[in-house]
């Protein structure tokens, strides 16, 4: 496993944030536009994440944070766990094709290390199976995104209205059981039928930052985070005021 990087590094007045399971930054950025200096931690190499990072275990890397202490020089903390086999878009391929069981769920045990934290929290899911509160759910259509992009946040510590959902202007552009549909919106997973092109993706998300594809297709649009960054500092204002 690599060393962790420094990310006690641009310290300030800002509040730090640590997004774990981090890809290529798309929550990450969102909580950095909210006002917040952002750590993350992916397993993978994410060479186009724009802030410091560490490269390891998800979970190890957040045991280890609490353990040691080092954990409170966060004041929130950010997650989005694997959790394909429950996710939407896979529930009914695999039940088809025999499926089930290959996908790791991580939900559970990140709930219980973010709880021993003793942080506020989110822990982001897409539409799905998996065992979250949907205490908020936002769309690419609330920010005048490209994309719908439906994506569930379970809010610990803390809690914040949920905003009303926008109606969609029309469907998602693409091919769908042989035929062709037009629509103001992009899909921002897979390859083939219709999908959008990488610059095309970039533009519909708000990411500009990667033309990886992959990690493109796996990113929260900053916007969602952003809202949420800036939903918290404002209840935490009010409660230090209070």
């Amino acid at each position: 496993m690599t060393q962790p990087t420094d990310i006690r590094r641009g310290r300030g007045l800002r509040p730090r944030a640590l997004d774990v399971f981090s890809c290529a930054g798309g929550a990450g950025t969102g909580y950095q536009r909210a006002g917040f200096d952002v750590d993350g931690c992916d397993i993978a190499d994410r060479p186009n994440y724009p802030f410091p990072y560490h490269r390891g275990d998800a979970l190890e890397y957040l045991a280890h944070l609490i353990t040691t202490g080092e954990i409170e020089r966060y004041a929130f903390v950010h997650a989005s766990p694997p959790c394909q086999d429950k996710c939407a878009l896979t529930v009914g391929t695999n039940r088809s094709r025999g499926w089930g069981g290959t996908h790791e769920d991580l939900v559970a045990p990140t709930r219980d290390l973010l709880d021993r934290t003793g942080l506020p929290y989110v822990i982001e899911q897409p539409n799905g199976r998996a065992k979250i509160r949907k205490d908020l759910t936002l769309c690419g259509e609330m920010f005048g995104l490209g994309v719908i992009r439906h994506r569930n946040f379970e809010l610990g510590g803390w809690t914040t209205p949920q905003p009303a959902h926008v109606p969609h202007r029309g469907r998602v552009r693409g091919w769908r059981h042989g035929a062709y549909f037009d629509g103001p919106y992009v899909a921002a997973y897979g390859n083939g039928g219709g999908k959008p092109t990488v610059p095309e993706l970039q533009t519909a998300m708000g990411i500009t930052w990667t033309d990886v594809r992959e990690e493109l297709t796996e990113a929260i649009p900053p916007a969602y985070t952003e809202w949420i960054g800036r939903a918290f500092l404002t209840s935490h204002a009010l409660e230090v005021a209070a």
